[in-house]
């Protein structure tokens, strides 16, 4: 099908973030620098992006129709097969993105590559137009990321690129019954990561981390996961004669199934891929099924 025009999707800088929040420039930069903060990281982080940003859509317009999106808007977009996506900002944008983009092809790129670590950004500023006229050529490369999914009982989903959470809103502690392989158990914890193969790197790795700091790195293994793996860990967990910390981890392989019935009365939530806005909610009477979707998104790359 033919491309018609392109849907770039940015975020806003760290900047423009502190300036909505302090109305001017001026008050942003008293606040940071009266917490002794450095105000230039952030100008300096902000320029580059635009000028990025700029170059970007200067070389994209040449080629194809464009129009820009906000991260905010992006839930209630309708994308088109008729549409190009592509991403200027960090990973987790492109995480982000990848939920709504239903299998149109995705040309994510690499705003500022001193900063940010673009592990789901093959492109930056200079070569990404290979990618987009590969894209319209009909002959592109592409990585298939598969998605993570959280069902509830009452039929809603939540899909994760990286990374589902499921806990509580707060920092008391997460109350719920893990249910895998004809295991039960009753958890108090400060809640569950489960990480899909692209997003092991990122949260799950930091819970690693620290187990390799307490233990030592010869007393663990970090997991090695095919792409239709996903792997859980509790965080946190604490117990008690209520409580028991038998299932703290693991491996799902596809077509294992987690299943996490709630014992929270209010503030229990799942969300995916670090955005707390995008969530369900996940009370008492609600159970999630936690698995690997058949939904996947089409990363292009170089």
């Amino acid at each position: 099908m033919k491309i018609e025009y392109a849907i770039i999707i940015k975020n806003k800088t760290r900047l423009e973030s502190l300036i909505e929040r302090f109305n001017t420039k001026a008050q942003a930069q008293f606040y940071i620098e009266s917490s002794g903060g450095d105000f230039q990281e952030y100008v300096a982080e902000h320029e580059k992006f635009c000028q990025s940003f700029l170059e970007v859509q200067t070389k994209l317009s040449k080629v194809i129709k464009n129009k820009v999106l906000e991260r905010e808007f992006m839930p209630s977009y309708i994308f088109s097969e008729k549409n190009l996506i592509v991403v200027i900002g960090q990973d987790g944008l492109v995480a982000n993105v990848a939920k709504y983009a239903k299998n149109i092809p995705i040309v994510a790129i690499n705003p500022d590559e001193e900063r940010y670590d673009g592990v789901l950004l093959p492109f930056n500023v200079k070569n990404f137009l290979n990618g987009v006229n590969a894209v319209i050529n009909e002959n592109f490369s592409s990585k298939k990321m598969r998605f993570a999914e959280a069902v509830l009982n009452d039929g809603q989903k939540l899909l994760a690129v990286n990374d589902l959470f499921i806990g509580i809103s707060s920092h008391s502690s997460a109350r719920y019954k893990l249910m895998l392989n004809g295991k039960e158990e009753t958890h108090s914890s400060s809640g569950i990561i489960v990480s899909t193969k692209t997003g092991s790197t990122g949260w799950l790795s930091s819970i690693f981390n620290m187990a390799y700091g307490i233990l030592g790195s010869k007393k663990l293994k970090y997991p090695e996961l095919n792409d239709e793996d996903l792997y859980f860990a509790v965080r946190e967990p604490f117990k008690s004669k209520a409580t028991q910390t038998d299932i703290c981890g693991g491996i799902l392989k596809k077509g294992n199934r987690l299943i996490i019935e709630s014992l929270m009365p209010n503030n229990g939530f799942i969300f995916s891929d670090g955005i707390e806005k995008d969530f369900l909610q996940f009370n008492s009477g609600a159970t999630a099924e936690i698995r690997l979707s058949d939904e996947e998104a089409v990363l292009v790359i170089n």
